[in-house]
């Protein structure tokens, strides 16, 4: 993640109302951070060779290139409502949605993508382009799903694994920015085998059982109320499914965080069950952290 001060929000859009949801949500944001907002369009067309231009004779404002400035202009003027006071800019790019927003990340704050779309970045959460974005983009990306319940907190999925603590330091960061509380849900079922061929206990103390995974929530969170003093905090370990138990919280919550890898419970967030099952089912924005490499 860049912490450069000068480094922007970035909202991807492409006309589509959730889009300009997207957008709002980025300039709040950006108005917290105290960062610039940077609106950009992913427009494919030159790539499949494509007129842009309006045709000879056609009326002005015509062709596809109009559209996509069109777009960027709604946009940015929706972002300036929203947040007055924030800069904001905006720019067309050529190329492809997923491979314009990972061009941007190394230089972004934060990436924030509506969960569907139009153009090029149409069907965000349930195709490609979200998978791309969350899984390499070197930034936090925040998708615009569900809504922010107001005096919920911010909602970590916590693993124990040393790329979570990436994860809990941005859930509280946001849950201070918000004014709001952080609460750390880490969801387990059962005792695992530990290699290939073995079988899990039949009989294990679930009292036992409970206590490592309490210890896994208290090493997750070392030192992160005397970073953030100013936001309250709650743990819980649930025996459940990790999906359900995140869309669950996610009723309530003003935004749920998961990381970009883990292991456990929680592994494989991006490219498994979890992550497909938050990011389609959550009853609020997710935003996805990566750990840094």
């Amino acid at each position: 993640m860049n912490s450069a001060n000068s480094a922007a929000v970035v909202v991807g859009v492409d006309g589509s109302e959730r889009a300009l949801r997207a957008v709002r949500l980025a300039a709040a944001e950006a108005r917290r951070r105290h960062r610039p907002l940077r609106v950009v369009h992913a427009f494919i067309w030159p790539l499949l060779r494509v007129p842009v231009e309006p045709p000879e004779g056609a009326p002005p404002g015509g062709g596809l290139r109009h559209q996509a400035e069109q777009v960027v202009a709604d946009a940015v003027a929706a972002a300036e409502a929203a947040a007055p006071g924030v800069p904001v800019t905006g720019e067309i790019i050529d190329g492809e949605a997923a491979a314009v927003l990972l061009g941007e990340s190394p230089a972004a704050a934060l990436i924030v993508l509506g969960d569907r779309g139009l153009g090029g970045f149409a069907s965000l959460v349930v195709g490609s382009v979200a998978v791309q974005v969350t899984t390499y983009a070197d930034c936090p990306v925040l998708v615009a799903r569900g809504e922010e319940h107001a005096g919920g907190p911010v909602v970590v999925g916590v693993d124990g694994s040393p790329a979570s603590r990436a994860t809990v330091e941005f859930a509280a960061e946001q849950a201070s920015l918000r004014g709001a509380a952080l609460h750390a849900l880490h969801a387990y079922r059962h005792p695992a085998s530990s290699g290939p061929g073995d079988m899990q206990p039949l009989v294990y103390d679930e009292s036992a059982l409970r206590g490592e995974e309490d210890q896994v929530l208290t090493e997750s969170l070392a030192g992160v109320a005397d970073r953030y003093p100013d936001v309250p905090i709650t743990h819980r370990a649930v025996r459940k499914r990790p999906a359900a138990a995140l869309t669950e919280a996610s009723r309530d919550a003003l935004l749920v965080v998961v990381g970009g890898r883990g292991h456990g419970p929680l592994t494989g967030l991006l490219l498994g069950s979890v992550s497909h099952a938050v990011l389609h089912h959550s009853a609020s924005p997710v935003a996805v952290v990566r750990a840094p490499e």
